[in-house]
């Protein structure tokens, strides 16, 4: 299958790929659509729910974010996942990650961070309302935030701990949060596949080479929990993002 770069593709009616020429252009864009699911929401509702990702892929889309003049005050945010028994102020903790590059920039009006802690109460806040706009990565192995092959698509959980497989963490070195693989902590607390796909709109900022394998198997492949994010195919309103080297095993 050979995908042009720069543009919108319809693949079909429940999927949208756009290829942008570089990272940077990549969370431009992906930011802008994140943008307008938050401004209808807000427009419709008075208020926004919004869940975001972490991780080395998603710097641009939120540093573009960031930079948007939108009603912050009215947005409650939930993020997808964090490390077990790993200190707010570690540098690896997505807490951290988040609150330095975007709750402390835009002030969300309501934040809620996940903690193994606060799973049973993080999991009622969740299902009070629907989620507006689901920001949502996909990781080297397909995973779709800590849900690693073979992903529990059947699970009503919002929340749980998991156990992280081998290349997950990897992953984590190799993006630099952690000296080594037996520095990553090897359990997590994540939201679940259900719980993701039922966000009305997800965008996915998936970035570099190193994610062009997983982004192949999930357009390429059939839904699979071994490969996670072919779940997210599945979802009505899915917006994909790409730069033309996590696109590269889809150009021809």
């Amino acid at each position: 299958m050979g995908l042009p770069q720069g543009s919108l593709i319809l693949l079909d009616d429940m999927l949208r790929i756009t290829v942008a020429d570089s990272a940077v252009e990549l969370g431009r864009l992906a930011a802008g659509k994140i943008g307008e699911g938050i401004s209808a929401a807000v427009r419709e509702r008075g208020t926004a729910r919004i869940v975001l990702s972490t991780g080395k892929s998603q710097f641009d889309t939120l540093s573009a974010l960031t930079k948007m003049d939108l009603p912050w005050d009215r947005v409650e945010m939930f993020h997808l996942d964090e490390y077990a028994g790993i200190s707010p102020d570690h540098p690896a903790s997505f807490r951290r990650y988040l609150n330095e590059r975007f709750v402390s920039i835009v002030h969300p009006g309501i934040v809620h961070f996940v903690s193994e802690d606060d799973v049973e109460k993080l999991s009622t806040e969740f299902r009070k309302a629907p989620v507006d706009v689901g920001v949502i990565g996909i990781g080297e192995n397909g995973h779709i935030a800590f849900n690693d092959p073979p992903a529990d698509f059947d699970t009503d959980d919002v929340f749980r701990i998991v156990t992280l497989d081998r290349r997950c963490r990897e992953q984590q070195v190799g993006e630099g949060w952690f000296r080594t693989v037996d520095d990553v902590p090897p359990k997590a607390v994540t939201m679940c596949p259900r719980a993701i796909l039922s966000a009305r709109m997800i965008v996915s900022a998936v970035p570099y080479s190193v994610k062009a394998e997983a982004v192949r198997r999930t357009i390429q492949n059939k839904v699979d929990p071994m490969v996670p994010a072919t779940l997210l195919k599945t979802h009505p309103d899915w917006n994909l993002f790409l730069d033309r080297d996590s696109a590269s095993q889809l150009l021809g």
